[in-house]
């Protein structure tokens, strides 16, 4: 008798134990991301991402620990060394991403946009007269100091031998009387100082008239754009939509999929570790723009009203968001299920708006 309640006291202990394995084993769960999806107060953590975690979690009766993450980049490395089993929070679901073989993505749980923060400071004089120094203005001029150089030695040469008087045989006051003798023509100012005699000379003066129509409509429409852009106080950092952010200097938090758009769509990156250094970045022009997840942006801007930016009325792109885990996690198709339980219900909905209002 003994014997035989001995054996069933460890076939009960087996039961029990095989009947609990969620619990047998903490998950190391990483949280990365901006309000309103991860929201820190001391050692507490809440947001829309971690809300529609603990409701996850609770559906699969999943054990697990909070590890904090530095960035969203950092956070899929941990998943894919090991270092964690499921990384939680705003993760854009990319191409890039997905490409890397040791994750994958659950079911998306919420629908985003990145959004554009533009700067709303009236500019200064200082930004004001920058627009005659913009690359428009200044290759303009260099070419036109180029052709004056080239027209004006050439005059040199063909008039220093028969008219030196005007065009001196010395090559460095030669050259200049012929760029002065081309800036006149250029100009139809006509002082008539200066007159080429040989042959040579008026077929180059004749060619350089007729370039110099086109030479001069080029020149006058760079500098009346920005005479134009001077006096209305405008700048060049206007921005209207997302074409217009090519080539401009674009603020971006390190890590995030911010960083992966400004790089495809050919913008000066200019990274900043937070939201909140980013925004500091567009306040002081230090950055034409920031790109961002919409909704963070809008939550960041309720909780600093006085900040001197605006959101732009118009996003880069769509973003879907999901949780990060191994692509070989038996927990990928339970998380996901209970994610589509929680949009299907409703309260993936609720949970969001409960942040976002």
């Amino acid at each position: 008798m003994p014997t035989l309640r001995r054996w069933c006291f460890v076939l009960a202990l087996a039961c029990i134990s095989s009947a609990i394995p969620a619990q047998a084993e903490q998950l190391k769960v990483g949280i990365s991301g901006s309000p309103p999806f991860v929201i820190k107060d001391g050692s507490h953590f809440s947001g829309i991402s971690l809300e529609i975690w603990r409701r996850v979690a609770e559906d699969n009766n999943i054990s697990y620990k909070l590890i904090q993450q530095p960035t969203p980049k950092a956070g899929i490395e941990a998943v894919d060394d090991g270092s964690i089993d499921v990384l939680v929070g705003p993760i854009s679901i990319t191409s890039r991403r997905l490409a890397i073989p040791g994750i994958d993505f659950t079911q998306p749980y919420f629908l985003s946009k990145e959004g554009i923060l533009l700067p709303l400071k009236t500019p200064s004089i200082f930004s004001r007269v920058q627009v005659f120094f913009g690359w428009a203005v200044i290759s303009s001029v260099l070419v036109l100091i180029s052709v004056l150089l080239v027209v004006g030695s050439l005059i040199w040469m063909a008039e220093r031998q028969k008219n030196s008087e005007q065009f001196p045989r010395d090559w460095l006051p030669g050259i200049s009387s012929g760029m002065w003798f081309a800036l006149v023509t250029l100009t139809t100012v006509g002082y008539g100082d200066k007159a080429p005699v040989t042959r040579t000379g008026r077929g180059i003066t004749g060619a350089w008239m007729v370039i110099s129509l086109i030479a001069v409509s080029s020149l006058t429409a760079s500098l009346a754009s920005a005479f134009t852009l001077f006096l209305s106080g405008a700048t060049e950092t206007a921005i209207d939509s997302p074409q217009q952010l090519s080539n401009r200097r674009v603020a971006v938090v390190e890590g995030t999929d911010g960083m992966e758009l400004a790089e495809n769509r050919e913008m000066r990156v200019v990274p900043a570790p937070n939201l909140a250094s980013a925004v500091q970045l567009v306040v002081s022009r230090k950055a034409d723009a920031l790109i961002f997840d919409r909704h963070s942006i809008r939550y960041h801007l309720k909780n600093n009203p006085d900040l001197e930016v605006r959101l732009a009325p118009f996003n880069v792109s769509d973003e879907t968001y999901g949780f990060v885990l191994k692509p070989t996690s038996p927990l990928r198709t339970p998380m996901g299920v209970s994610i589509l339980k929680l949009q299907q219900s409703g309260e993936a909905e609720n949970i969001a708006n409960k942040f976002l209002d």
